[in-house]
């Protein structure tokens, strides 16, 4: 168990009780849980969260500990889609002796807990966990070799006012079997990244526009619950301020005129609408080459993961 908490005393209090009521030891402050090794710098204020050594092991289970490192999660010239699926008897026996699932499992959960730069490879390669085909394998090692090569990195938080930051992108029609755009946020408290995600949106939009406003609404429900959290925690919160590099999102979002362009929109998408005008969090433009949440809608290049990952505190 990992306790959390504002005030000291309250919490050696709250351990007190336990410990009358369970068996437990206190390990007092924690070095690992759950995978995570946490590493503390109190001279520089420093605190790392790394899983060297799960993924270590997850390489060694699938025999990718020696394999040749890639720069990349996933490189551009995978383009996976259903038609690379196995469609007879024949082409499925190969298949059904990899295990797939199993190196989708252990690597979606280095995503989940520190590894944010491969949230839109594993997001790719996950929708195709009922019936994968070779290339979609190849894409797995491929991120295997990532993470060789990566092993490393580890989020970084520093000492800073407790400021929550939001980015937020969409990739129009990105996804190739049914033409749906891709969903990516990055959130940062202070200097460190604390929650991200990459997913298919659930419309069809029906421009860049539409996938950007829609992204942006279902964002700024997480940021409410951070800033919840936050409270909670004895953090008093300001606006918070989510970042979009698409202006004409940020024009619908804070001019109901353009009806005419969003009415065929659902009323759910216009949430955002009313955070706005209730001062609940700003929506600031930004330039799509400093877009922190890019990394988790497409695949960039080199330069550009390298970007993401510092800005959002992911360093070796």
């Amino acid at each position: 168990m990992l306790v959390a908490g504002s005030d000291i005393d309250e919490i050696k209090i709250l351990k007190t009780q336990l410990s009358k009521e369970f068996d437990m030891k206190d390990l007092c402050p924690t070095k690992k849980i759950l995978g995570m090794q946490i590493t503390r710098d109190e001279q520089k204020g420093v605190l790392q969260l790394s899983q060297a050594e799960y993924i270590n092991r997850v390489l060694k289970r699938f025999n990718m500990g020696d394999a040749k490192p890639v720069s990349i999660p996933l490189a551009s010239h995978f383009r996976l889609s259903q038609e690379q699926s196995p469609q007879t008897e024949e082409e499925k026996e190969p298949m059904a002796k990899i295990p797939y699932a199993s190196a989708i499992e252990s690597l979606m959960y280095a995503m989940v807990c520190t590894r944010p730069d491969i949230g839109h490879a594993m997001g790719v390669v996950s929708r195709f966990m009922s019936n994968p085909g070779k290339a979609h394998w190849e894409a797995v090692k491929w991120i295997l070799r990532y993470l060789r090569g990566t092993t490393k990195k580890c989020l970084h938080f520093g000492k800073r006012e407790m400021k929550v930051k939001g980015y937020v992108d969409a990739d129009f029609a990105g996804e190739v079997n049914h033409r749906r755009s891709t969903t990516g946020y990055i959130f940062i408290v202070g200097t460190g990244t604390v929650s991200w995600m990459s997913r298919i949106q659930k419309i069809v939009a029906l421009s860049t526009t539409e996938a950007e406003y829609v992204a942006v609404t279902e964002v700024s429900k997480e940021m409410i619950w951070l800033q919840g959290l936050l409270t909670e925690l004895g953090f008093m919160q300001e606006r918070c301020a989510l970042y979009s590099d698409s202006q004409s999102a940020i024009h619908v979002a804070k001019n109901s005129a353009f009806h005419s362009r969003t009415k065929h929109i659902g009323l759910r998408y216009h949430f955002i609408r009313s955070l706005l005008e209730d001062e609940v969090l700003t929506l600031i433009k930004i330039q799509g080459s400093k877009n922190h949440a890019d990394m988790l809608t497409k695949v960039v290049t080199i330069d550009k993961l390298k970007l993401c990952s510092t800005s959002n505190g992911l360093l070796e």
